[in-house]
């Protein structure tokens, strides 16, 4: 028997692993991992971790948990499947760096950077469709725009 912190935890990583369009599609992906779950369970699940939709590649509505603790730190890998998917231009001045997105999709590329532990960054504020990183002292915004850029396979 899964117990309800272990079944959102799939969620989660389930999320963060794959283009979820559906809470069908959910109940489904959590049944290939043993866990059998209803769509009204999967659906108070995805409202307690604060799930929102955005768009995704190819402007389809996918569930992404834009907030993970902050101690939480995700694999390089994801990070570049993230800004893979959703970043469209970088551009920098001085120590400011920002990000262009599709409507609805900043604050899950910004959490995503947050929670990538990027040293040469401190910090980002998420809007709608846009960015704005703080590099940290010592870093120029350049040099961080050239990297994310890289990261996200706009160059």
């Amino acid at each position: 028997m899964t117990t309800k912190r272990q079944r959102q935890q799939v969620i989660v990583q389930l999320l963060a692993e794959q283009s979820v369009r559906s809470q069908t599609q959910l109940v489904e992906l959590l049944g290939s991992e043993g866990i059998e779950t209803t769509q009204k369970t999967v659906s108070k699940d995805l409202d307690e971790l604060g799930s929102v939709t955005v768009r995704g590649s190819g402007g389809k509505i996918i569930y992404a948990i834009p907030e993970l603790p902050s101690e939480q730190h995700l694999p390089e890998d994801h990070l570049k499947r993230v800004l893979g998917e959703w970043v469209v231009e970088v551009s920098s001045s001085g120590n400011i760096v920002i990000m262009r997105t599709p409507p609805g999709s900043a604050h899950v590329v910004a959490s995503a950077i947050d929670r990538a532990g990027v040293d040469t960054i401190l910090g980002t504020v998420a809007g709608d469709d846009t960015i704005m990183i703080i590099t940290n002292e010592g870093s120029s915004g350049s040099a961080v725009a050239d990297s994310l850029r890289k990261t996200a396979g706009l160059e």
